[in-house]
C-alpha cells in the first residue's frame, strides 16, 4: 500500500502541489489571451474585508472576444484562519453577459490557503441558472525580506453542477494551474505576475487549453 510522505520542508509542500495538479493536454486545441485585473481591497474592520475588482481579458473572436469583469465581494472572518463571503459579478463580451452569485468558504494556515465557492450564474443566452463549484487551493511562499516578492502557485478545479442549456457539460469542466510572483510596489500597493494554464474538458472533442499571462494591481486601504 502506497504511504504519502509529508513534506520535511516548504519547497517540498510546493512541489507536491504543483505535482498533483500537473495533467498532460493531450490532443488538445490551445490559444493565447491576455488579462489585467485591478483591484481595490478595503479593511471596514477588523474582521469585514470588502474587496472591489475590474478586469479586462483580450480573447480570439473565436473565444467571444475581449471581456469586461466586475465583482465586488466582502469576506467575514469568524475564527483565526477562516472567513466566509460572498458577493457579486458582472461580465460582458459582445454575444454574451453574464450575472453571477457567489458564496465561499476560505481557510488559511502559514503559506497555504483553501477555498471552496458555489456560483450561480445567470446568462443573457440562458433560462435558468447555471451552478458551479469551485475548488482552490493556493501555497505563498516568500522569498526573502517583507519587501521581497512572494512566489505564488495554485490550482483550481470547476465543477458544473447542472444544465442551464441542453449543451451544457456537468461534473469536472475546467482545471485551472496559475504559479508566478507577487512584488508589493508600496506599503499599500502589490503587484502580481503569474502565468495561467486554463484547461476545458469537453466531450467528443479536444479539450480547450489557454495560455494567459496574468498582470494584477491591488491597493490596499
Amino acid at each position: 500500500m502506497h504511504r504519502f510522505l509529508r513534506p520535511r520542508h516548504i519547497p517540498g509542500a510546493l512541489a507536491i502541489l504543483v505535482a498533483t495538479v500537473a495533467m498532460p493536454a493531450a490532443a488538445a486545441t490551445g490559444e493565447t489571451q491576455a488579462w489585467i485585473t485591478e483591484s481595490l481591497v478595503i479593511a471596514a474592520t477588523p474582521a469585514d474585508t470588502i474587496s472591489l475588482d475590474h478586469s479586462q481579458r483580450f480573447r480570439r473572436d473565436s473565444s467571444n472576444g475581449d471581456q469586461q469583469t466586475a465583482r465586488v465581494l466582502l469576506d467575514h472572518r469568524i475564527a483565526k484562519g477562516v472567513q466566509l463571503g460572498g458577493g457579486l459579478a458582472f461580465f460582458h463580451s459582445g454575444p454574451e453577459q453574464e450575472l453571477r452569485l457567489f458564496q465561499q468558504a476560505t481557510l488559511t494556515r502559514g503559506i497555504f490557503l483553501a477555498r471552496t465557492r458555489i456560483e450561480q450564474r445567470f446568462f443573457d443566452t440562458a433560462n435558468r441558472a447555471s451552478w458551479r463549484l469551485r475548488q482552490r487551493v493556493q501555497a505563498s511562499l516568500p522569498l526573502g525580506s517583507a519587501k521581497g516578492p512572494t512566489l505564488v502557485a495554485a490550482a483550481e478545479l470547476f465543477f458544473h453542477l447542472n444544465r442551464a442549456r441542453p449543451s451544457d457539460k456537468t461534473g469536472l469542466a475546467v482545471m485551472r494551474q496559475q504559479i508566478g510572483l507577487r512584488q508589493p510596489l508600496s506599503k499599500a500597493i502589490d503587484a502580481q505576475l503569474l502565468y495561467m494554464r486554463q484547461q476545458t474538458f469537453r466531450d467528443g472533442r479536444p479539450d480547450a487549453v489557454v495560455h494567459v499571462p496574468w498582470l494584477s494591481l491591488s491597493w490596499k486601504i
